[in-house]
């Protein structure tokens, strides 16, 4: 992990040499990155970096200011491998000073622990995200106007909080791939993670080159509240197992999460997109409101969404096994045990087939007696 003082220096360039310190040479790239705004030779480079590329100039009315738009395109590739670099440094800072000291007060398993760490770091995203997902839902008024969902397709221009909205959001989601190998994440969650990873990669870029960025920020501002639950949730549960309360909320937002998903997704693309006026192909105008683009949007969406309640439900039946089981093991437990009956003597006096006598003196003492 990097910013961590170890006492045994692996050899360099190592395989843990890399991990230990990877969010130091991290670190050290995107110093030189911007040392490059300081000289005029490198500035212009650096700056693809850095700032929001393709901004345009459009004045609505004589009498209103200009106002700054932003379109996309290739040098964005550039902006998001730095921001990338900069989501490697929050990750450590996080990890280092945050999540590593809680988990040495709750001294978990490596399974908890792992499954911890991953909570922690995600929650922290999804809380941001949703807090500034809303505020930019919030300006644009989507409340008391749902149709601007499709209204003026296609939405080549983009205000600067949405583009450096969708940046951050896929420099986030592909930092996270090597993350896998920084954090020396299990082999069994490998899978788990790539899956998510690589759905959130590839449907946050979809709407963000298909002009699509209007549906897409609607559609992750609830199920990033839902995912926030569920972290947060799963955070308390290792610290106390007894707080389950969260789950049984995140349940049901779930659902409705999904509902609205699909809800909002076939009025686009199902109603709103093909009633606009500006329908056919053109990669120079940005416009991708054909029959076959729209189908494959939705059936994209309609899988994901079915694909997560399916494996919604499968956990929520593991769940129910789980407490079926403890509650059967806690009835063992809790019933009282069946006390022993005395043994009442046969007929005659015999038990076990051996005639007991009620005579307590000595046998040399009856001999005696009885000469």
């Amino acid at each position: 992990m990097g910013f961590r003082k170890k006492n045994k220096s692996p050899p360099v360039l190592s395989h843990e040499f890399v991990i230990q310190n990877h969010a130091d040479m991290v670190s050290c790239l995107a110093m030189i990155i911007l040392l490059g705004l300081m000289f005029e030779v490198t500035a212009k480079f650096a700056i693809m970096f850095i700032t929001v590329q393709y901004n345009v100039t459009q004045v609505l009315d004589e009498k209103s200011e200009p106002v700054n738009l932003y379109q996309y395109g290739p040098k964005d590739v550039a902006t998001v491998f730095f921001y990338l670099l900069i989501a490697v440094i929050l990750h450590a800072l996080i990890q280092e000073y945050i999540l590593d000291k809680m988990n040495r007060r709750l001294h978990l398993s490596k399974t908890k622990h792992s499954k911890f760490n991953e909570s922690g770091q995600l929650a922290v995203f999804y809380l941001f995200s949703f807090i500034w997902g809303c505020s930019i839902l919030t300006a644009e008024d989507f409340a008391t106007n749902p149709t601007f969902l499709w209204e003026g397709y296609p939405h080549t221009h983009m205000v600067f909080q949405v583009k450096f909205f969708y940046i951050c959001q896929i420099a986030y989601w592909l930092h996270a791939l090597p993350e896998l190998y920084f954090q020396k994440v299990r082999k069994e969650d490998i899978p788990r993670q790539l899956y998510y990873i690589c759905l959130y990669v590839v449907h946050i870029t979809g709407a963000y080159v298909l002009n699509l960025h209007r549906l897409g920020l609607v559609l992750l501002v609830p199920h990033y509240l839902v995912e926030l639950l569920f972290h947060a949730s799963r955070l308390f549960y290792f610290s106390d197992e007894n707080k389950q309360k969260g789950f049984t909320l995140w349940a049901l937002l779930f659902v409705i999460a999904r509902l609205l998903t699909l809800t909002l997704s076939v009025l686009t693309f199902g109603f709103g997109l093909p009633r606009t006026e500006n329908q056919g192909f053109s990669l120079a105008d940005g416009n991708f409101n054909v029959l076959t683009i729209r189908m494959t949007c939705l059936a994209a969406i309609c899988l994901t969404q079915a694909w997560m309640m399916w494996k919604f439900i499968n956990f929520q039946l593991k769940k129910w096994r789980e407490h079926s089981q403890n509650q059967a093991s806690k009835k063992k437990t809790v019933s009282p045990k069946s006390k022993p009956h005395k043994r009442e003597p046969t007929r005659g006096g015999a038990a076990n087939g051996v005639v007991k006598s009620e005579d307590k003196t000595s046998p040399r003492a009856r001999k005696a007696k009885a000469s």
